[in-house]
């Protein structure tokens, strides 16, 4: 599929419509995603329309429809979409978040700890964290990493945490591979 070009109100209904389509695996009213997304319902109608022209979203007529991403919405915000996701939990100011979960971790400037960063990516919405909140990761699956980290930027639409990391550990035994 060729790159789709997203406005940036278009990602963020569109992340919105996967994050919400995630957590009820039904389809989504335009109520609903305008109220993540902090808009008008009459715009996120008009939204849909392009979305679905463009092939990125259907609709499900009925009392009981509204919007579901297709295969290319997934591709086009570059979200892998996974059966059985591997269960990285996440907690914000010690308390575990329902609905959301680490889909990966990208660790920068590891060689000057100091100045250390994760971009944690999840599935779910990000919109509660905010800087200076206390964030823990994991354990991950295999190796058992847990980071805790405060957080120095967010991105909404692509549901990323920019974590400064505060400690980093993992058991001494050998990594399950």
């Amino acid at each position: 599929m060729s790159s789709i070009e997203l406005t940036s109100s278009q990602k963020s209904i569109l992340s919105a419509l996967i994050n919400l389509y995630g957590e009820q695996e039904d389809a989504v009213k335009g109520e609903a995603i305008a109220e993540e997304v902090d808009r008008n319902p009459g715009t996120i109608r008009n939204q849909m329309q392009s979305l679905k022209a463009l092939q990125l979203v259907e609709g499900v007529p009925g009392p009981k429809g509204g919007y579901k991403p297709t295969s290319n919405a997934y591709e086009a915000l570059d979200i892998q979409r996974m059966d059985e996701p591997a269960d990285v939990p996440i907690y914000h100011e010690g308390e575990e978040v329902e609905g959301v979960n680490v889909d990966g971790i990208d660790l920068s400037s590891v060689h000057h700890p100091e100045l250390c960063r994760a971009e944690i990516h999840v599935q779910g919405s990000v919109r509660d964290f905010h800087e200076g909140d206390s964030v823990t990761v994991g354990p991950t699956p295999l190796s058992k990493l847990v980071i805790d980290g405060t957080v120095d930027g967010k991105d909404d639409t692509a549901n990323v945490l920019i974590l400064r990391i505060d400690d980093m550990r993992a058991p001494d035994e050998p990594a399950e591979h």
